[in-house]
């Protein structure tokens, strides 16, 4: 007997009325699940009293403590002076601070490194010197003379930066010795007097002005731009901060630590050179005793009150920057003041211990003190 055959699954079988039958497709596919609908969203609860703190704190880390400071003398020399807030007056501010800023941009950089540059205002004279030797005596055209000035602040920094990284003197003692080489230079090609007579176009870097602005304060902002940007965005620029956190590790991990040492310092010369040109416009002389020593520490101050290190490693041009309005507001609102000239240096040291204390790193050790008392 034959097996029947087993029914098809995928198959259905039907008998019509007139007896026929008639074979149809079943369809097998399981039915579709309507996807689960996702729950709402939890209502964002908006943000408490300690979340606002938290971001409100966060922020004033984040501002600097010269910042902070610099806004507090303006506020208080506005007070006291109803001439210092004023258009002129703060034009005149900046115009006072410009070579001062110029070697101090170069400074800066000699900071983070991890040396010290102490030439920068000698060098400011004596490239200077040169120009009006060359002019006056020499008869040479007055733009060769501004590039030969220019070359020899570049040359100096250059002689410090081999005395520092071929010769292994330390920066100190080498720009020391090049500081009073340069002092003695200036005096002995003029025999101590100044020279006059330049020309009528240079003085225009001092006189002419854009929107109420001297040319030289437009030339400083531009020096701090540039090093500013240098710094952030430029390998070699970069390759500073690791050079003044440890130079041998910089070394070892592939960075020439001499020849950016050369870069360096011979930068600062010409910024040194670039100052030279401002003063010389300014005075309409070539003064043998022009950069003094005033202007060397008031250099170095703004630097350091900007929040770089002298060990190397920190520092910027943002802070260098804050660190020079924070002095030439002191000079101008004291000498408005009619405080007497030889307790301006007084209060500016005050001032200056009292800008780099509240950078926050000593309040912040001893608020952790207090806490750990209580």
């Amino acid at each position: 007997m034959t097996a029947a055959p087993e029914p098809d699954p995928t198959t259905r079988t039907t008998r019509t009325t007139e007896g026929d039958i008639v074979t149809s497709p079943v369809n097998t596919a399981p039915a579709a699940q309507a996807a689960p609908t996702p729950p709402p969203p939890p209502a964002s609860a908006p943000p408490g009293p300690a979340a606002s703190a938290g971001r409100f704190r966060q922020a004033l880390r984040s501002i600097s403590g010269p910042l902070v400071g610099l806004v507090l003398l303006v506020v208080v020399m506005s007070l006291l002076s109803p001439v210092f807030f004023t258009p002129n007056n703060l034009v005149n501010i900046l115009v006072q601070v410009s070579y001062i800023g110029i070697m101090a941009a170069g400074a800066t950089l000699v900071i983070i490194l991890g040396g010290i540059d102490l030439s920068v205002a000698a060098v400011l004279g004596f490239s200077f010197m040169v120009v009006a030797v060359l002019y006056q005596n020499l008869g040479w055209p007055f733009w060769l003379c501004i590039i030969a000035g220019l070359a020899v602040g570049a040359g100096v920094g250059l002689v410090n930066g081999v005395l520092i990284a071929f010769g292994n003197v330390q920066p100190f003692i080498a720009t020391l010795s090049t500081m009073f080489a340069a002092t003695g230079l200036s005096l002995y090609l003029t025999n101590g007097t100044p020279i006059l007579g330049l020309p009528d176009w240079f003085q225009g870097l001092s006189h002419v002005r854009l929107a109420g602005i001297s040319l030289q304060v437009f030339l400083m902002i531009g020096v701090f731009v540039i090093g500013g940007l240098w710094l952030k965005y430029r390998p070699a620029g970069r390759s500073l901060y690791a050079i003044g956190s440890n130079d041998e590790v910089a070394r070892l991990s592939g960075i020439r630590v001499k020849a950016m040492q050369l870069r360096v310092y011979a930068i600062a010369g010409l910024l040194a050179a670039v100052a030279g040109l401002v003063v010389g416009a300014r005075l309409n002389a070539a003064q043998p005793s022009a950069g003094n020593s005033s202007d060397l520490l008031s250099v170095i101050a703004a630097v350091v009150i900007g929040g770089a290190s002298l060990a190397g490693g920190v520092g910027s041009m943002r802070g260098t920057f804050i660190g020079l309005l924070i002095i030439g507001v002191l000079n101008n609102g004291l000498t408005l003041l009619n405080v007497s000239p030889y307790l301006q240096p007084v209060v500016i040291g005050a001032v200056i211990i009292l800008a780099v204390l509240s950078d926050g790193k000593l309040i912040g050790q001893l608020r952790a003190r207090f806490r750990r008392r209580a």
